[in-house]
């Protein structure tokens, strides 16, 4: 069995004498691990660091088999975070939440293109929030867990939406809301992609998609909590602002 694809280095860790087993989340292939030989050793290992984007050939002598990586760095990302804590801290977020979140060897497509835009935009901090932002709400989308903003789902009206609702995840305007105000989640203008995107506007709508990301996805994932790294960017992003 052999293929070659393009992808982003999600993890990479060391395998007995001087390899690593690294995950990968390819264009074609999905998340998908194998071996690289060498892949801890001085020369290799400074290469394979999270969100490298890498030309990888995969063989292995069945298709079950872990296999073994062939690699090319084609452009690293540590240029863009090394002196930028947010920025780092912004990257860990994503490759994590694609550790945990992708079914192994699943291809999904238009999530991997949108990863790979959001990555390319970490040295621009004007605009990086937001584009995470988008990618959370994309990932949701993409794994079963997406958000229906486009009416309140108790009066079906467009105007004045402002709430979601923590259990279908559909949004609620402020007359259908009434007396259950209390118990639903913001909806941020940001989230329905009207009017400037504030700093405060994106940290109310990534609670939002927090809470989706924690109280949803994560119980289908047998129930294992979060990754630390979106917390460690929440609070970075948070002293920020």
């Amino acid at each position: 069995m052999e293929w070659r694809d393009e992808g982003i280095l999600l993890s990479a860790r060391a395998h007995g004498e001087g390899s690593a087993i690294v995950e990968v989340f390819t264009a074609e292939h999905g998340r998908h691990a194998g071996v690289v030989r060498g892949g801890a050793s001085r020369k290799l290992a400074p290469m394979l660091q999270p969100g490298a984007q890498l030309d990888v050939v995969w063989r292995a002598r069945l298709e079950e088999h872990i296999g073994s990586f062939k690699t090319e760095v084609l452009r690293s990302r540590a240029g863009n975070v090394i002196d930028n804590r947010l920025a780092l801290a912004g990257l860990n977020a994503v490759t994590a939440l694609l550790s945990f979140a992708l079914p192994e060897r699943e291809e999904h497509g238009a999530l991997y293109r949108q990863t790979v835009g959001v990555l390319d935009l970490l040295g621009e901090p004007d605009i990086w929030p937001l584009a995470y932002l988008r990618w959370e709400m994309s990932l949701l989308e993409e794994l079963g867990f997406g958000l229906d903003l486009a009416g309140c789902a108790v009066t079906g009206s467009q105007e004045n939406l402002i709430y979601v609702s923590p259990k279908s995840g559909r949004a609620v305007s402020r007359q259908g809301a009434g007396e259950w105000a209390d118990r639903l989640l913001p909806l941020p203008p940001v989230m329905l992609r009207k009017g400037d995107a504030s700093d405060e506007e994106i940290a109310e709508a990534l609670e939002t998609t927090g809470f989706f990301l924690r109280e949803h996805m994560a119980p289908m994932m047998g129930n294992r909590p979060l990754p630390e790294a979106r917390d460690r960017f929440i609070t970075a992003f948070m002293r920020q602002i």
